[in-house]
């Protein structure tokens, strides 16, 4: 018997495999069925949508970023500002209004999962140097939230939603101005090395914390938004939720994890829960990620069937759930209205430049004036700076009410772009320096303990 190498067979079957296809494309012609109907519209966009979304993360990746910038820009070539106008044919074709809608469904879901798992890792027990944290926190979300409610009052009507007063959406823009991203967070710190560093911990603790605010903040803004007398009825409601929440639900949940472990039902109980609260927060004019991340705080901490359960619904919703809906946010956008209104471009460079200095200034300026050494602190301030994923929830939610216009919502997402792409940048930047001081000051020889991370 012959043996045929495995090169030359797989060779040999690739082509036979390719003559057979196009021995079949006029067979599939003559009968008709190059007809593309709403499914098959929907299961080609979504294997596009994860195949940019892929590739750029993994040319992000080759850059020293975190995969996801490379996930968020791939939503943004996808929508009309790139894909729509260097071949707005393909567009059509991608993302006619049925598919638009099941990607707006399905991204919904993924928001939903994706924001219970962020309540998920809100953990405020095991926090050191409480009042680093704290100044964390207030300066690095109080001086942003500032210049970005400044910025809204200075450029007039430029943000300005349809159903919103001039005082709501200057709050929506300074809240999106002040959140920071955990899970870029996180992502950046392991890929820098300065999870177990000092001022690792100190950021993530100060950004979960920050996230937490941020997320009730949203909640009461959306739920005082209705003028006509059911504002306070919602702010009643949800605050009830809350009462409920962490009076029955959480002691309620703590018992079903010790009692059903590891198993699959309480896969189901998490999911059902989640998307139950979801469905409340929405009945009552709330945004259902609000609900999805009150039943994840809500969720017992430090169980391993919990963790176990978390990093199984965390791989899936990263990789096929979420570029998902990043796609959905550059279909929405249009860069377009930047070149129509020139004044815009100065409203996104002075947002960006305030976004950065402000985050840097806030957060490092707070903890330097409370005692941590320079360096450090600086470095804590360019940490806090990436807003990521988070960001693009927290736009999406306001556009989707109204608080903030089109032209408004696709400066902001590009402002959350920027800011996280110079994050990792700035701290490897400061982490050079450092280095680079403490081998002049001691011949050469050492380097802090945050520095020998430098990749």
């Amino acid at each position: 018997m012959i043996s045929v190498p495995r090169r030359a067979a797989t060779a040999i079957g690739v082509t036979a495999g390719l003559v057979l296809l196009a021995g079949m494309v006029p067979l599939w012609v003559a009968s008709g069925s190059q007809a593309v109907d709403s499914l098959t519209h929907f299961l080609i966009a979504v294997a596009v949508i994860l195949a940019v979304c892929q590739a750029l993360a993994a040319l992000a990746r080759r850059f020293g970023q975190p995969p996801v910038l490379g996930e968020m820009v791939g939503g943004l070539v996808l929508g009309p500002s790139m894909l729509g106008a260097i071949w707005p044919e393909a567009e059509a074709f991608l993302f006619p209004q049925s598919v638009i809608e099941g990607l707006d469904k399905t991204a919904q879901l993924g928001l939903v999962v994706f924001v219970f798992l962020l309540g998920c890792e809100l953990s405020t027990d095991r926090i050191e140097r409480k009042g680093m944290v704290v100044a964390t926190v207030v300066g690095g979300m109080a001086l942003p939230c500032l210049a970005g409610m400044a910025i809204v009052l200075a450029s007039g009507g430029v943000f300005a939603g349809t159903s919103a007063t001039p005082l709501e959406t200057m709050m929506f823009v300074g809240l999106a101005m002040a959140v920071t991203a955990l899970p870029v967070l996180a992502r950046i710190l392991a890929d820098l090395g300065l999870e177990r560093t000092s001022v690792g911990a100190l950021s993530m603790s100060a950004a979960a914390i920050g996230d937490g605010l941020a997320w009730m903040t949203l909640a009461f803004l959306l739920a005082g938004q209705d003028a006509g007398g059911q504002g306070l009825r919602n702010l009643l409601l949800a605050t009830a939720l809350v009462l409920v929440t962490a009076l029955c639900v959480r002691p309620l949940l703590a018992t079903l994890v010790r009692r059903l472990g590891s198993s699959q039902s309480l896969t189901v109980v998490l999911i059902s829960g989640a998307i139950g609260y979801a469905v409340l927060t929405h009945s009552i004019q709330l945004h259902p990620v609000v609900g999805a991340f009150l039943f994840g705080v809500a969720v017992p901490r430090d169980a391993p069937a919990v963790e176990r359960i978390s990093r199984q619904l965390e791989g899936f919703t990263l990789t096929v759930l979420l570029p998902l809906f990043f796609a959905g946010v550059g279909l929405k956008m249009a860069v377009g209205l930047l070149g129509v209104d020139p004044s815009a471009w100065l409203v996104l460079v002075g947002l960006s430049v305030a976004a950065v200095v402000t985050k840097v200034v806030g957060a490092g300026g707070a903890v330097r004036l409370a005692g941590m050494p320079s360096a450090e602190a600086w470095r804590l301030g360019f940490l806090m700076n990436c807003r990521g994923v988070t960001e693009l929830v927290v736009l999406t939610i306001g556009y989707q009410a109204n608080l903030i216009n089109q032209l408004a919502y696709t400066i902001l997402v590009l402002v959350g772009v920027i800011t996280t792409a110079v994050t990792a940048p700035l701290v490897r930047w400061s982490l050079r320096r450092t280095q680079d001081d403490d081998g002049v000051t001691a011949g050469g020889g050492g380097t802090r303990a945050d520095s020998r991370a430098l990749p």
